[in-house]
C-alpha cells in the first residue's frame, strides 16, 4: 500500500511540507533540536538550573495560554494551583511518605479539582470582573499556605525528600532538565493538537466573541470551566516538578507578583501563539539572569526591555516576527499580474 493510497483511505488529503511548518510540528521539531543541543554550550550545574526553570515556566505559560491567549479568560491566581501542585508533592512525599509520583497526580487532581468548583462562578464574569475574582482565588490560597504552618511549613517553606523511581534517585540539575525538557515537549505537542481539534476551534470563537458563540449551538460555559480546568491541572504538573527538582518551595510561588509574572510571560511572547508562550516565559526567566550584574539598574533595564518589546512588537514576540516574515517574503515576489 502507497502512502497516497493510504491517506485516501483515511479520507484526508496527504499533508505537504508546507502544511506542516503552518502546523506548528516545525517549530516542535526545532525546539527538540534545542533541547538536545543546548547541554553542548553548558559549563556547570546553573546552567542546567536555569534551563530547567526556564522549561518549567514555559509549561505553565503553555497552559495559561490556553485559557488568555486562546478562550480569552484572563487569570490572575495562577500561581495558585501552581503552588497547590508543588505543596502537594511536598506535603505528601514529606509528612505521609507518599510516593512522588502519586503525590504528583494528587496534586494534579487537587489543583483541577479546585478549578472545577470555582470555574462555573467566576468564569460568569469576564473583563476586570474576571481578573479581581481569580486574584481573590490567588491570594486566598497563599494566605491558607503561609498560615498553615503545621503542614505547610509557613513563610519558611518546605522541604522536598529526593524522588526515586525502580531505585533511581531523581536528583541533580542535569537529570531535571532531561525530565522538565521531555515534559514540555508533551505539554507543546498536545497543545498544538488540542487547538487544532473541534474543542480548540470552540475555545477560537470564544476568544472572538462569546455572543456568536452561543448564537452558533456551543456551550461556552463548559467550554470555558474545562480549559480553566486543563490550564490549571498543568500548572500544578509544573509545580509539582519544581518542587521536586528543587527539592523545596516557598508560599513566594503562590504570591500575587508570580501570578502576573506568568500573565506577562504569555502577553510578551505573543497571546494565542503556543510557542509564543513558551519563547514569553524563557526570555522572562532568563532575562533577570542575564541582567544580574547591573544592581542598580537591574529593574530599570529589566522593565525598559519589555515596554520596548510591547511597543515595537506589539502582538507579542513570536506573532509579530512571523507577521513580518510573512510581509517580507509577500514583498520578495516578483509582480506577475498580467499588465492592463
Amino acid at each position: 500500500m502507497t502512502k497516497n493510497s493510504l491517506f485516501s483511505q483515511l479520507g484526508v488529503a496527504r499533508p505537504s511540507f508546507a502544511a506542516l511548518i503552518d502546523s506548528g510540528y516545525a517549530g516542535l521539531g526545532a525546539l527538540v533540536v534545542i533541547v538536545l543541543l543546548a547541554p553542548l554550550g553548558f559549563d556547570n550545574n546553573y546552567h542546567y538550573d536555569v534551563a530547567m526553570k526556564m522549561g518549567l515556566n514555559a509549561i505553565v505559560a503553555v497552559g495559561l495560554n490556553l485559557l488568555v491567549g486562546y478562550a480569552g479568560q484572563i487569570s490572575l491566581g495562577h500561581a495558585a494551583f501552581f503552588a497547590i501542585g508543588g505543596y502537594s508533592s511536598a506535603i505528601l512525599a514529606s509528612r505521609y511518605s507518599v510516593h512522588g509520583l502519586i503525590a504528583l497526580a494528587v496534586g494534579a487532581a487537587l489543583a483541577g479539582g479546585l478549578a472545577f468548583l470555582v470555574a462555573r462562578p467566576i468564569l460568569r464574569l469576564s473583563g476586570h470582573y474576571l481578573a479581581m475574582a481569580t486574584l481573590g482565588l490567588g491570594i486566598i490560597v497563599s494566605i491558607v499556605i503561609n498560615r498553615e504552618i503545621e503542614f505547610t511549613g509557613g513563610p519558611d517553606g518546605i522541604s522536598v525528600p529526593v524522588l526515586q523511581i525502580l531505585g533511581w534517585k531523581l536528583r541533580g540539575p542535569q537529570t531535571w532538565y532531561w525530565i522538565v525538557a521531555a515534559v514540555l515537549v508533551i505539554v507543546i505537542f498536545l497543545s498544538l493538537n488540542l487547538m487544532r481539534s473541534a474543542f480548540g476551534r470552540g475555545l477560537r470563537a470564544l476568544a472572538d466573541s462569546e455572543i456568536a458563540a452561543q448564537t452558533a449551538g456551543l456551550d461556552t460555559a463548559a467550554l470555558k470551566a474545562r480549559i480553566f480546568v486543563l490550564s490549571a491541572v498543568i500548572a500544578a504538573l509544573s509545580g509539582s516538578l519544581f518542587a521536586n527538582a528543587e527539592r523545596f518551595i516557598t508560599p513566594d510561588e503562590a504570591g500575587f507578583l508570580r501570578s502576573v509574572e506568568l500573565v506577562t510571560m504569555v502577553v510578551v511572547g505573543g497571546m494565542a501563539s503556543t510557542f509564543g508562550a513558551a519563547v514569553g516565559a524563557a526570555l522572562l526567566t532568563l532575562l533577570p539572569q542575564a541582567l544580574s550584574g547591573f544592581e542598580l539598574w537591574h529593574d530599570f533595564l529589566f522593565g525598559a526591555i519589555l515596554v520596548s518589546a510591547m511597543i515595537f512588537l506589539p502582538k507579542g514576540i513570536v506573532p509579530s516576527l512571523h507577521l513580518r516574515l510573512i510581509e517580507r517574503r509577500r514583498a520578495s515576489k516578483p509582480d506577475v499580474s498580467p499588465a492592463p
